[in-house]
């Protein structure tokens, strides 16, 4: 059997686990092979890839207590990060461990190499405080500097997303934290990572308020998670690293230009697998192309927005004091809430449901909607395109619609 390389680890899976009865650990082990068989495919079969080298040894601790076996499950792997994150989903269908039922979950998803990262930078400082009157000092003291950058992270929304600087209008969406830290280290400061192959509510409120570019690996998992996201948040451009490469591995060079060379979100939708290997191998040659029949596109499409509107503002009438009283009692229970309240025709709620998830809901019959907040530019648009009449927020930051805004 192979054995994996302790260099080549990139991740450990942290699960653990609570059992009926007593168990030993060659329980636990033979439920881990078992019980995955065949579910994966060959592709993802825990003991093929076991004895390729891509998964290592698998460490289990346990302990019994009342009656109950608990413990803890790590599962070294060197697997890209979609791959890893299949595997540890698939641990936690597990259900029996030898003759007992038992329950599998995740705790995390451990990126070694950030861990080596992070002491790197660390030690390097100190070292760097040690050397004096080298004429190599000023160039190793720029290359701490840039990696230092790496360290300077935060901590983004409930789910504790790994971010740089978001504060702007326009934001990078990745999948982990390494590749947060590869981003800021060459400049790139407005990105922010999901953590993990879930799309978070978080990531799915900001598409909502600012533009958004997803920045996926140039590999199948890269290509699941844009299906992914793309369905369940508004993407504004897409951004894949080369072909076989993960956004994390890639130089600053690699970096920008594959931003640079990111397209539309109606262009990727529209492209079948093949389409798309075709337009990035003639992106740059057919460049000028393409731009010119996005400007007729964009041409047409405000052509017609701007007949709609016309039509549409014909329609609108403002609201009564009546009705804006009763608005404000309603906008006073949402304070702080960052969420959004859909009316009917005679102002009765129809239903509530989070800012992020306006742009997912169906809208029918919709008369007025009032937001916590301010109305961004997106909020704005996704409103609109629901035929409702009168959107009530805190503050706009975009006001260019037929809709009858009111600020209260």
């Amino acid at each position: 059997m192979a054995k994996i390389s302790p260099v080549s680890i990139k991740y450990i899976i942290h699960a653990k686990f609570e059992a009926e009865g007593a168990l030993e650990k060659p329980d636990v082990i033979g439920a881990l092979f078992g019980q995955t068989e065949g579910l994966l495919g060959d592709e993802l079969e825990l003991r093929e890839l076991q004895k390729e080298g891509k998964i290592g040894r698998i460490d289990v601790n346990l302990k019994s207590e009342n009656s109950k076996t608990i413990g803890n499950i790590e599962v070294p792997s060197s697997l890209d990060k979609a791959e890893t994150t299949i595997v540890a989903a698939a641990l936690e269908t597990i259900e029996r461990i030898g003759p007992s039922d038992a329950k599998i979950e995740i705790e995390k998803i451990e990126d070694v190499r950030g861990n080596k990262r992070d002491y790197i930078i660390e030690r390097a400082k100190k070292l760097l405080e040690k050397i004096e009157g080298t004429s190599e000092t000023r160039e190793i003291e720029q290359a701490v500097k840039v990696s230092s950058n790496a360290s300077k992270l935060r901590e983004y929304g409930s789910e504790n997303l790994t971010s740089g600087d978001i504060s702007g209008d326009e934001i990078i969406v990745v999948e982990g934290r390494a590749d947060v830290i590869n981003l800021v280290r060459a400049g790139i400061n407005n990105v922010i990572a999901m953590n993990g192959t879930i799309l978070p509510e978080t990531i799915k409120e900001l598409s909502l308020e600012k533009e958004m570019t997803l920045f996926i690996d140039g590999d199948r998992g890269g290509k699941l998670i844009a299906k992914n996201v793309t369905n369940n948040a508004r993407v504004d451009f897409i951004a894949f690293a080369p072909d076989g490469k993960e956004v994390e591995e890639l130089t600053k060079k690699e970096i920008i230009t594959s931003l640079r060379k990111k397209v539309p979100i109606d262009e990727f939708l529209g492209e079948t697998e093949k389409g798309r290997g075709r337009a990035r191998r003639g992106r740059e040659t057919g460049r000028e192309t393409r731009r010119d029949s996005r400007e007729i596109r964009s041409k047409s499409i405000n052509r017609e927005y701007s007949e709609e509107r016309r039509e549409s503002e014909k329609e609108i009438t403002k609201l009564s004091k009546e009705e804006t009283e009763k608005i404000r009692g309603i906008m006073d229970d949402l304070v702080g809430t960052k969420g959004a309240v859909l009316l009917d025709n005679n102002l009765e709620i129809i239903r509530k449901a989070p800012i992020g998830q306006l742009y997912n809901l169906r809208m029918d019959g919709v008369y007025a909607i009032v937001i916590d907040g301010t109305a961004t530019l997106p909020v704005v648009k996704t409103i609109e395109k629901t035929g409702c009449k009168h959107l009530i927020a805190r503050n706009f930051a975009f006001t260019d619609t037929y809709m009858d805004l009111v600020s209260l």
